[in-house]
């Protein structure tokens, strides 16, 4: 049955709906009228919807919309529909209500929105080394900036961003000294029961404060305290710089000839090479702490006897190699999380992918660099 307007009621006047009108020369118009949006469209839109599609396949049917009061992208979607997802061959509309109908047009079918290609091995391997040589280059064309940035401030002094450091020092070592004296102190607790097992069995529990005093020193200290800082200091440093990036605030530091590193990468290298070496020390006196009342409470070590051993059996240098690793790792955290961060694009997809990427990079490159050190320092630092 036809639907058409009446006059028994506002509601019946702007109900959608359509009439056939046959013309002169035996063609059929459709004229469209009514409220076609999401309210007048509530109550019956399926039949309607079957009522339009018989007339969509006859190519001679006139369809005029130029009597529709209002439309909306509910109104539209539904006539798309109606007409099995194509244009008429004869419509009349609207300037106004073109473009509902274009978004629908140019939107292409749900099957190809998101197409499957299959890649080969050669194409995968090849699409990974462009990326990989993007990333190389990326990072050295930072460093080469960095470094004559460096040249720059030192000769003019007075530019450094103090305030920058400053508060990066804070952000990165100051509100990190509760999980890593906790993380320290648990660990501390765990190597030494567990060292304390073994060593009872060949009666050698005074070995136990040169098994802690080496294992944190020189190895678990600076590595835990990096990992600690690189999970929670260097995703906030590369989601900052990637939502200076979405928030286009990087583009007006550029417009306002500031340059990137200086104020924004070379103040978090300083920092965190500063802050870390400070947090080492703070991590392995708390592992040292907890290893103490875990030997006193496994094997009897009181207290004053392991403080009194400890400098004589481990040498003042694992200290040293400690701090310098400590000063490496900090370093290899800032630039590689401003790497990844000054690489996000101004979409929240990308903020995500490159923060998660920065974290595992910096902490894959610090335990590489911890191998390094433990291979070219292995004749140092080892009582014999």
């Amino acid at each position: 049955m036809d639907r058409s307007k009446t006059d028994t009621g506002s509601a019946q006047k702007t109900a959608p709906g359509f009439e056939r009108r046959s013309g002169a020369d035996g063609g059929l118009t459709l004229i469209l009228s009514g409220d076609w949006t999401l309210r007048g469209l509530a109550r019956d839109t399926g039949s309607l919807v079957r009522e339009l599609r018989p007339f969509v396949r006859d190519e001679r049917v006139h369809w005029d919309l130029r009597s529709i009061s209002a439309l909306d992208s509910v109104g539209a979607l539904v006539l798309w529909r109606a007409c099995d997802g194509q244009r008429p061959a004869h419509v009349d509309l609207r300037d106004e209500h073109a473009p509902l109908f274009r978004r629908w047009s140019e939107r292409p079918p749900e099957g190809d929105q998101l197409p499957v290609r299959h890649q080969s091995l050669s194409d995968r391997m090849t699409k990974a080394g462009r990326s990989g040589a993007s990333h190389v280059t990326d990072l050295l064309a930072l460093t080469g900036q960095v470094t004559l940035d460096t040249l720059t401030l030192v000769r003019r002094p007075w530019q450094f961003p103090l305030k920058d450091l400053s508060a990066t020092v804070y952000q990165a070592g100051v509100k990190a000294l509760g999980i890593t004296a906790l993380v320290g102190f648990l660990i501390g607790i765990v190597l030494s029961y567990l060292s304390s097992l073994q060593l009872r069995s060949f009666g050698a529990e005074v070995f136990i404060v040169n098994i802690l005093g080496l294992a944190i020193i020189r190895e678990l200290g600076p590595l835990l305290a990096a990992i600690l800082v690189a999970g929670r200091s260097g995703s906030a440093m590369a989601a900052q710089l990637g939502m200076m990036r979405l928030t286009e605030e990087l583009d007006a530091l550029t417009v306002m000839g500031i340059p990137h590193s200086i104020r924004l990468v070379l103040p978090k290298l300083v920092a965190l090479a500063i802050a870390l070496p400070l947090l080492v020390l703070w991590t392995d006196v708390m592992a040292l702490i907890g290893g103490m009342l875990s030997a006193k409470a496994a094997l009897g070590i009181s207290l004053n006897r392991f403080v009194e051993m400890l400098p004589t059996v481990v040498p003042i240098a694992n200290l040293w190699i400690g701090l310098a690793k400590s000063v490496v790792f900090g370093l290899l955290i800032g630039m590689i999380a401003c790497h990844f961060g000054l690489r996000i694009k101004p979409n929240t997809e990308s903020l995500g992918l490159e923060t998660t990427n920065a974290v595992v990079t910096s902490i894959t490159l610090v335990i590489l660099a911890d191998a390094i050190f433990a291979i070219v320092f292995r004749g140092i630092g080892v009582a014999s």
